[in-house]
This record gives structure tokens, C-alpha cells and sequence, in this order.
């Protein structure tokens, strides 16, 4: 209990100090997001320790890395999931939530191996994947409506 009140107090902090890095460091911060669907229509999804609620994996593309290989090292990191074709570019949105410089560009993948489980660290606390009608019930709302503009084919939005 004590962990999930210091990160409430700290998320909002540590968020605005790194926007406010990246700012000054970076004129645009672009991140990639994936939507993993196994053979049984199940997504993927983690839990970080840093943020409240379950995401599609994904993070911040480095500087001189492509979003593919953003996209295939993030999947590598947060999810032991290597790609086995190439994913599909579906929409790249503006998550103002975060700033008016941050982009999310979301892939889908539907072709990858996950040998093992990952195990939990201090980034990915929690992992799992779910059928899209039984979502954990702290599912972040952006999760949600990217997971249904894919599956339930929504009209895609332009914000995250």
C-alpha cells in the first residue's frame, strides 16, 4: 500500500520534471506503442511500477532508431516477445495528456514468439494477456480505445 501512495505523490512530479527535460533536450518525443494479439484474440498487457493501470507495451524512441526497432526492442524488453514479421503501423496520435510534443505511433502484432514469460522487474510489475472483453478493470482509458479501434474496428482517433 505504502509503494502505490508514494507513486501517485511521485507520478505527476516525475512526469512533469522528465517533459520538462525532454523539452529543453528534444523538440518532439515520439514513442510506439504495441498491440500484441496471440492466436486466441487474447492482447497483451503490462503493469508498470512508475505508473497507475495496465498498457500496451511500448516506450520512447531513441535518437537515431527507427520506430520498427523501437518498437522490436520495447516488445524485447517489457514483454520477452521477439517479432517474427513485420508489424503493422495502424495510427500515430498526439498524446496531449503528456504534452503538445509527444506522438505515439501504435503497431499491430499479430506474427512473434514468446518463448517464456517475462519475469517481473522494477519497470513491468505485472503482464499478462487478456480477451478483450475480460480486460483488467484499471486498464488505462487510452488502452481501451486503442484495443477497440483495432479489434472493433472504431473510427481511429487523432489524440491517445
Amino acid at each position: 500500500m505504502r509503494g502505490d501512495f508514494l507513486r501517485r505523490f511521485s507520478e505527476p512530479v516525475v512526469r512533469r520534471l522528465l517533459h520538462f527535460y525532454w523539452r529543453l533536450a528534444r523538440g518532439l518525443t515520439v514513442g510506439v506503442r504495441g498491440l500484441v494479439i496471440d492466436a486466441q484474440g487474447r492482447v497483451f498487457l503490462v503493469k508498470h511500477s512508475y505508473v497507475a493501470g495496465w498498457h500496451l507495451p511500448g516506450g520512447g524512441v531513441e535518437v537515431g532508431e527507427t520506430l520498427a526497432a523501437a518498437l522490436a526492442r520495447e516488445l524485447r524488453e517489457e514483454a520477452n516477445i521477439e517479432l517474427r514479421g513485420p508489424p503493422a503501423l495502424f495510427a500515430v496520435y498526439l498524446n496531449r495528456r503528456i504534452s503538445r510534443r509527444d506522438h505515439v505511433a501504435l503497431y499491430v502484432v499479430r506474427s512473434f514468439e514468446q518463448s517464456v514469460p517475462p519475469q517481473p522487474n522494477r519497470e513491468i510489475v505485472a503482464h499478462g494477456f487478456f480477451a478483450p472483453g475480460s480486460l483488467p478493470e484499471d486498464t488505462t482509458r487510452g488502452t481501451r480505445e486503442r484495443i477497440a479501434e483495432v479489434l472493433a474496428k472504431r473510427i481511429v482517433a487523432e489524440f491517445w
